[in-house]
């Protein structure tokens, strides 16, 4: 897929990804890696190059050379320990018994020190990194609709990158722009998604709306347990594309027809946060699959009449207040079964 942020074609089909992945991170007989300190300065030798036999770098070592880069940029002093120069997020992140050995193009690399030098520098120089993310004080997207959306600077490269996650009818694809999305972090059990089977079980609903969908992973986790019809949801924009692109990436593992979509990147940045709701995206196939961009307290007017069982994964669970207000209206104009994740 032509991705939006690099214009390359970064975005690869579900079973591609399947195809690849009990390779992807793994030593070939030939590959030795350190392991560093993470709460030290790394030791003062010679940078490690990549495997000459397979082209892959233990994920210690890739992480000291970036560190390296960020002191001779100054934007470190050469005395922080090798954690400080960030939180290496790999691509595509799924649940890993051991650290990764990294091919190229493996690392987006969140880091709250990095300067725009060094960024240039590190996609230039170190093969493995993909993108460079300076990391804001917020978590990036909307905690209230009339809120100013936190985001974090993507600085070099391209920062669009996937997780797996593994679900009981089998593991999805869920790509996002890490700058402009939370970080998620598949496991062995992720536990919004065991919420979402145990509604599920109990409800066994004909359809199933995601409100707040983010990267779109509880719709798509729906749809591969076999929900009929599947209408997903988030005001921010991002939000809203991901997930619509996310549905065309598993297109095939959901055994869904051409994902069609309505509306492109460029339109919906135009309007960061929506109010009133825009279809974003839509397919049929063995699921009826709608994406919509707007205000969730505005989604009724594009619901269809019986609604199942809706998922509330709103961004701060920690206001009881708020959460009362919204689960209350949407009782009143939606009905259905409704969950927090």
């Amino acid at each position: 897929m032509h991705c939006p942020v690099c214009g390359h074609d970064c975005v690869t089909d579900a079973r591609t990804i399947f195809a690849e992945l009990p390779g992807r991170f793994a030593p070939c007989p030939d590959c030795m890696g350190l392991v560093y300190d993470k709460r030290s300065p790394p030791p003062d030798i010679d940078t490690a190059e990549p495997c000459p036999s397979c082209g892959k770098r233990f994920i210690d070592e890739v992480f000291a050379h970036i560190y390296r880069v960020m002191a001779a940029e100054g934007d470190l002093a050469g005395t922080e320990p090798l954690a400080a120069a960030g939180t290496p997020l790999v691509h595509p992140g799924f649940a890993m018994r051991s650290a990764p050995y990294l091919p190229h193009g493996s690392l987006v690399l969140l880091s709250r020190s990095v300067g725009e030098r060094a960024a240039a520098r590190l996609v230039a120089e170190v093969p493995e990194v993909r993108g460079v993310v300076r990391t804001g004080a917020g978590t990036p997207g909307i905690s209230d609709i009339d809120a100013e959306p936190a985001v974090h600077t993507l600085l070099a490269g391209c920062d669009v990158r996937a997780d797996v996650f593994r679900t009981r009818a089998g593991p999805i694809v869920v790509y996002k722009q890490q700058s402009a999305l939370h970080v998620e972090f598949p496991r062995d059990r992720d536990e919004k998604i065991l919420s979402l089977e145990r509604e599920i079980d109990r409800h066994r609903p004909r359809t199933f709306v995601d409100a707040c969908s983010g990267a779109g992973t509880l719709g798509l986790a729906a749809a591969r347990a076999g929900v009929p019809r599947v209408i997903a949801n988030d005001a921010w924009f991002t939000a809203a594309f991901w997930t619509a692109c996310n549905f065309g990436v598993n297109r095939e593992v959901l055994g869904l027809s051409e994902v069609t979509m309505h509306r492109s990147y460029d339109d919906l940045r135009r309007q960061p946060v929506a109010r009133d709701p825009v279809m974003v995206a839509s397919a049929s196939g063995a699921q009826e699959i709608e994406v919509y961009q707007g205000d969730l307290r505005l989604l009724s007017a594009v619901l269809p009449p019986a609604i199942d069982l809706t998922a509330l994964d709103l961004f701060d669970k920690n206001d009881g207040r708020k959460v009362e207000e919204i689960t209350g209206a949407w009782r009143a104009r939606v009905g259905g079964a409704i969950f927090i994740p």
